[in-house]
């Protein structure tokens, strides 16, 4: 139904006049449809709407914020047959910013559309909205041709800027040979700059005549053409590639407490006066529960050693129990034989059947070893890594106050101020008592977000609750014997005496042991056990089966006593070649192919030749000699000369 308005209605609007009386001289000049109201007494015209001026139209409508004053149905369109998931698919890779323009569009674009369903001519709704919402009234137009045919909950896809992909059809001239030789050059392992690879193509571009683009245009290929993860590959290799991968979580719900252990070293970042007064940056094998995540103990040395992770076992197993599963590095120090011996490893592909069996297989302790990813140690699946992190023994132990002053940095970038550079450590004491502090406030602090401490107890307090649970293995004196003692396996002589190996040479002799109940015994490779800090007294000797077979006493003990001594003997006597080696170097300021330039040249001399020459012939039994005598004018190179004359000599004395 058509709506009628009153002149009081019309009063107001910009493009009628601002009186009564000339809004009714208006609407007879021009034959306005009017017609007089009903219910009102008087003579009181109302106006029909379609019959109004169209710019007057188009301000009502606007004014009534696009609200169709008619009733009637839109004009029929030409029904039109398209997939709105086709239309709707670019909006789901456009940007944020590419959706919010096009929702800008949205709204005049709908008050147009009204207008232009309200009999509104198409300009002058144009001219009004644009007015109105400040828009160019061409932008407007070309907007409204490219939505007009589809329905209006489809139109905001419609409205995506694809300028951007209007500008990717434009691409510069890039000659296939210079793309192909710039992408050769850039990724490489090498990891060259893509700057310094530009200046090569530019250069080869001249000599070759090829086209290049801009540097910015080659950065934009690179990301648009080569993907991210291909760019990886090629630049940092497998590994990297596989750091993108997503980790695996895995859930420690179903372990018990001291089922399942990790360890791992860590290289303390201060410096330490060790026994022997040298300054050193120690290093702590550190054993962890992998269910409450309690580090549980620890063995501090120079190295990462079988010492410190045998007797950091021995440790944890005489306090707590011996656990069922361990996991640790794949690699050599920790993998040793006297720890791992029988179990196969990347080293040790194939187990000898004279190999100790080590002290980890002995217990019955199910060993377990970090993977090998792409030719790398993937040593990040063990949680002991997350305590040497931010917030971990780095924090708590290294940077403790009682360490202060003797802080050496985590590398060459993050050194404090008070960096001594290693001229001087603190006392042994004082850092054992750090790493007893630092280790008890990483164990006992409160809300840790683990699955177990669920942000809410400590590793020690999930760890003393969850240990009164569990079934707990304990070990038997023979087993620390084991834990306590080292291996090495040896040949056994007919009279029952062996050296070993561990306590080093002096003046090529070594340790030698008797074991007089073994002599003219049928065992020929047999295992000793011994203490590493006690050689010189009695080891016990065991069959390769594990039985025990005699002890041995040290007959000769010419060699070390102390293991460890011998480590730091050896460690001095490095260094002491070391420094010969490098004074020795210094001492000379010019090697022996830069002093052969300064010799003579060479001068080929000229080969003697005999005056006297010598024939001789047989006469019966008897040699008779002839003398030749070459003149002093005669050429006495020519030996061939020489001869002849001879022999002349001798047919004329013969008669011939």
């Amino acid at each position: 139904m058509e709506k009628w308005l009153t002149v009081q209605e019309l009063l107001g609007l910009e493009t009628l006049p601002k009186s009564d009386r000339g809004i009714t001289k208006k609407a007879d000049r021009e034959n306005w449809v009017k017609r007089q109201r009903e219910g009102v007494k008087g003579k009181t015209f109302e106006y029909k709407f379609s019959s109004l001026p169209e710019d007057s139209q188009a301000e009502i409508l606007l004014k009534q914020n696009a609200t169709p004053v008619m009733a009637e149905a839109p004009k029929a369109k030409k029904e039109l047959n398209y997939l709105p998931e086709v239309i709707w698919k670019p909006y789901e890779k456009a940007t944020d910013k590419q959706k919010e323009e096009a929702k800008a569009k949205l709204a005049p674009l709908q008050k147009l559309d009204d207008l232009v369903r309200n009999n509104v001519a198409l300009m002058m709704a144009l001219d009004a909205v644009s007015t109105e919402y400040e828009i160019a009234k061409g932008s407007l137009k070309r907007w409204y041709y490219k939505v007009r045919s589809f329905e209006r909950p489809d139109w905001l896809p419609l409205l995506l800027d694809k300028h951007s992909n209007k500008k990717a059809g434009k691409e510069a001239d890039f000659t296939e040979e210079a793309w192909e030789a710039f992408k050769a050059d850039y990724f490489r392992p090498e990891c060259p700059q893509f700057g310094s690879c530009y200046e090569r193509l530019k250069r080869a571009a001249r000599e070759n005549g090829w086209s290049i683009p801009s540097a910015s245009s080659i950065k934009r290929k690179i990301a648009r053409e080569v993907p991210k993860l291909v760019q990886v590959q090629l630049r940092e290799g497998d590994h990297a590639v596989m750091q993108y991968y997503p980790s695996m979580r895995r859930t420690v719900a179903e372990i018990e407490a001291l089922e399942w252990i990790n360890g791992d070293g860590y290289q303390h970042n201060v410096f330490v006066r060790w026994h022997n007064g040298e300054i050193v940056r120690p290093k702590t094998w550190i054993w962890q529960d992998i269910r409450t995540r309690k580090i549980l103990a620890y063995r501090v040395d120079l190295s990462e050693n079988s010492d410190t992770i045998r007797l950091s076992l021995m440790d944890l197993i005489w306090k707590y129990g011996i656990p069922k599963k361990c996991t640790i590095d794949n690699t050599r120090a920790a993998a040793n034989k006297w720890m791992t011996g029988g179990v196969k490893n990347r080293y040790r592909f194939k187990v000898k059947e004279d190999d100790v069996t080590g002290i980890i297989p002995m217990l019955g302790i199910e060993l377990l070893w970090t993977s090998v990813q792409f030719g790398k140690g993937h040593g990040q699946a063990k949680p002991i890594e997350r305590a040497f992190s931010h917030g971990g023994l780095g924090e708590l132990v290294d940077k403790h106050p009682s360490l202060a002053g003797f802080y050496a940095g985590e590398n060459v970038y993050s050194k404090p101020d008070n960096y001594n550079g290693g001229k001087d450590g603190v006392d042994y004491d004082t850092f054992i008592l750090a790493i007893e502090d630092g280790i008890r406030t990483f164990n006992e602090r409160e809300g840790r977000q683990t699955e177990i401490c669920q942000g809410i107890y400590s590793f020690s307090q999930v760890f003393e609750r969850d240990y009164a649970k569990a079934q707990i293995r304990k070990a038997s004196a023979e087993q620390m014997r084991f834990l306590m003692l080292m291996s090495e396996a040896v040949t056994l002589r007919k009279d029952g005496t062996f050296e070993l190996e561990a306590g080093g040479k002096v003046n090529n002799r070594k340790n030698r042991y008797l074991a007089s109940e073994l002599i003219v015994t049928a065992h020929r490779k047999v295992v000793v056990k011994f203490d590493p800090q006690d050689l010189h007294n009695k080891v016990w000797v065991y069959g390769l089966d594990g039985v025990f077979l005699a002890e041995a006493k040290c007959t000769d003990a010419v060699a070390f006593g102390d293991k460890a001594k011998g480590r730091e003997h050896d460690k001095a006597r490095k260094q002491m070649v070391k420094a010969v080696k490098a004074q020795a170097k210094a001492t000379l300021t010019m090697n022996a192919q830069e002093a052969a330039r300064y010799q003579p040249q060479f001068e080929e001399e000229e080969p003697l030749e005999p005056k006297i020459i010598e024939l001789f012939r047989q006469e019966g039994n008897a040699v008779r000699k002839h003398e030749a005598v070459l003149d002093d004018d005669e050429d006495t190179n020519d030996f061939e000369q020489g001869w002849r004359k001879g022999l002349a000599m001798l047919k004329e004395e013969k008669g011939l």
